[in-house]
């Protein structure tokens, strides 16, 4: 009879996932689904959705809906958070105004220029959450999807008391195109993952006890394999590849991703052309906009329909977690933890993307050991400017989220020190509406 909330519900398309994710399993059909968002037209998409899978399948499960966080979160159980403060417009100012100066993001929500700020906005809301959390559900468990992930799990774990794990699908997502690669199926697959989020290390890669890694380097030689536009969502896998090669092992998500968390693919326009990095629709403002619109125009029209809405499941790991937690049936996941000396050649205290096991008494995670040298210098330099965002966000200085930035290395490889004091300055005069009281 799990009370399971989702905070930021009215971002729909991730949250008709959970919903129809945690109803794929017969243990959790019993308990409540409590949408809130501060929004109330998207809410109310996503409710009649949510509704209209559980009138459809029969089930018992109770849905609520509020705009009100408060009440949502009253006897909670499991609070998913999905949120993106002041939605697509908040970002314009991260992800265009470094555009200007030379700094070319991929996506800029999770690292560098675009990440730091990012956090700057979503931190403080959700330690807010967390606080009502301690008043209202003590024992609930936080499952963050929001990024950036390991600044806001880093903020989570130094300033609250709330139990918490942060979730994303790059761990699986990247295996599963790995066995793609590799042309064998998926579930044979076997693997440890371990590093920072969105910067973690296939370290081990295995196909019935063999060693996967001398094939998987033969199928980049090819081609079609290397450049292949249809191989990944975000485009095209050949900074992975080169990474691979450079480093020994494969890193988890896209290479868009990827070439914004280092300095040697980004830094000129040709480097960009040569690694197929342009502009993605997928990643643009206007594609945001675009695919957002495009999104709450299939949700309405799915509410209008007697349609048959699938019961299938995503294979995110938030509602895996949840079952585990409520039967005892144990699962091992890969999800976003404090670094008490998990991965020992990493920052202690640090966010760190780790194995780990769940059952009914909790989320275990995994010990690692060190890393691979070389592994382990690439994350120490996300981790520098992680941390000095933690610092910066927190007692709302701008000099410390300067000298995030300072720290970031593709905005290292394009502008020398004025340059980016310069545009830290731009960037914080255009967000006053979110950043009003830093110093």
């Amino acid at each position: 009879m799990a009370k399971i909330v989702l905070i930021g519900a009215g971002s729909h398309v991730f949250s008709r996932h959970l919903i129809t994710d945690i109803l794929t399993y017969p243990e959790l059909r019993d308990g409540t689904i409590s949408l809130m968002d501060v929004s109330q037209e998207p809410l109310d998409l996503i409710t009649g959705f949510a509704k209209k899978l559980v009138l459809q399948n029969g089930f018992k499960t109770k849905i609520q809906s509020t705009t009100r966080r408060r009440e949502a979160l009253e006897g909670a159980d499991y609070v998913f958070v999905t949120i993106q403060v002041g939605g697509s417009k908040a970002t314009w100012p991260d992800r265009e105004l470094p555009r200007k100066y030379g700094v070319d993001q991929a996506v800029g929500d999770t690292t560098g220029v675009g990440g730091v700020f990012y956090g700057a906005r979503h931190v403080p809301v959700i330690l807010d959450i967390c606080r009502d959390m301690e008043e209202l559900c003590p024992d609930a468990w936080l499952l963050n999807y929001t990024n950036p992930m390991s600044i806001i799990c880093w903020a989570v774990n130094d300033y609250t008391h709330i139990k918490n794990a942060g979730l994303c699908h790059s761990v699986q997502g990247t295996a599963s195109e790995l066995a793609k690669y590799l042309g064998i199926p998926y579930d044979e697959l076997s693997y440890w993952v371990a590093g920072i989020n969105h910067m973690a290390w296939f370290l081990k890669l295995q196909h019935h006890g063999q060693d996967m890694y001398p094939l998987l380097k033969e199928k980049f030689k090819d081609p079609a394999v290397y450049s292949n536009d249809n191989a990944h969502w975000a485009g095209p896998d050949m900074v992975r590849a080169e990474i691979y090669k450079a480093f020994g092992y494969f890193n988890t998500e896209s290479s868009r991703h990827m070439s914004e968390y280092t300095p040697y693919f980004r830094k000129r326009p040709e480097l960009i052309d040569k690694f197929l990095l342009g502009e993605s629709k997928h990643f643009s403002f206007e594609g945001r906009v675009k695919e957002k619109l495009e999104q709450d125009a299939e949700m309405k029209q799915l509410a209008a329909t007697d349609k048959k809405i699938p019961l299938q499941h995503s294979g995110e790991y938030g509602s895996m977690i949840i079952r585990a937690l409520e039967t005892g049936i144990p699962i091992r996941i890969n999800c976003n933890v404090k670094n008490n000396g998990l991965i020992t050649n990493l920052p202690q205290g640090c966010c760190v993307e780790v194995p780990s096991l769940v059952d009914k008494e909790g989320i275990h995670p995994c010990y690692v050991g060190n890393l691979p040298a070389q592994l382990a210098a690439l994350n120490v330099t996300e981790v520098n400017v992680h941390e000095m965002a933690v610092r910066g966000i927190m007692e709302k200085d701008k000099n410390k989220i300067f000298q995030a930035i300072l720290l970031d290395p593709l905005t290292g490889a394009v502008l020398t020190i004025d340059e980016t004091r310069k545009m830290v300055d731009e960037i914080f005069a255009a967000s006053q509406q979110y950043l009003a009281d830093y110093k």
